[in-house]
């Protein structure tokens, strides 16, 4: 059933971003981080359709526990279609290390979507990456790391609204990287932030 009614969410999502893909979709299962920009609550679900469905399958999207773990139906699309990890924002409350979480969400085959900036931007250019990817990446070395560029999805659902507006967007992604052998921690948020920036060039 969970199945069904994913893939109906992503033919809407296509529907209602209108999205052009640019750049080379991922068509195996092995282990990817997805990082992007972060404009709209529908940025994860965008991403996540455009991902082939077996791919789509191993795909966990990373999303605020506070808006997503909800009782009805924004809760049941975050457990059981999403598969979602679910992650505290406000510390003083989080019972587990997010980082930790994150990690524990890679798990031995899964891939995660994540938005580095940590909350959403404006739509123009995305503000510092926080540490959390780097702190994944170091961890797991071993998971690529694909930039994401989204534009244009902050116009079809500003914040605030609820409504989507049906208007074209553009996805974009970039080559993997991975962070260098003694690459300082701030050297690489940078790096990773240019790499979805350059995707403009779609």
């Amino acid at each position: 059933m969970k199945h069904l009614v994913g893939g109906a969410i992503a033919r809407v999502a296509q529907f209602l971003a209108g999205a052009t893909i640019h750049g080379e979709r991922p068509s195996d299962t092995r282990q990817r981080i997805y990082f992007a920009n972060h404009t709209s609550h529908l940025d994860f679900v965008v991403i996540w359709a455009a991902l082939p469905p077996h791919v789509r399958a191993h795909t966990r999207p990373v999303a605020a526990k506070d808006y997503w773990d909800k009782k009805g139906l924004r809760g049941y699309l975050a457990r059981e279609v999403f598969n979602a990890v679910l992650i505290e924002r406000d510390r003083a409350v989080a019972h587990a290390d997010p980082i930790e979480t994150l990690v524990n969400g890679l798990g031995d085959a899964h891939s995660l979507i994540v938005f580095p900036e940590g909350t959403r931007g404006s739509g123009t250019d995305p503000a510092p990456f926080k540490s959390g990817i780097y702190r994944v990446a170091t961890r797991r070395p071993d998971v690529e790391l694909v930039p994401v560029l989204i534009d244009n999805l902050n116009r079809i659902l500003p914040k605030g609204e609820f409504t989507p507006v049906p208007l074209l967007s553009h996805i974009a992604f970039g080559q993997p990287i991975r962070v260098g052998d003694g690459e300082a921690k701030g050297d690489f948020l940078e790096r990773a932030r240019k790499a979805v920036l350059e995707l403009r060039e779609w």
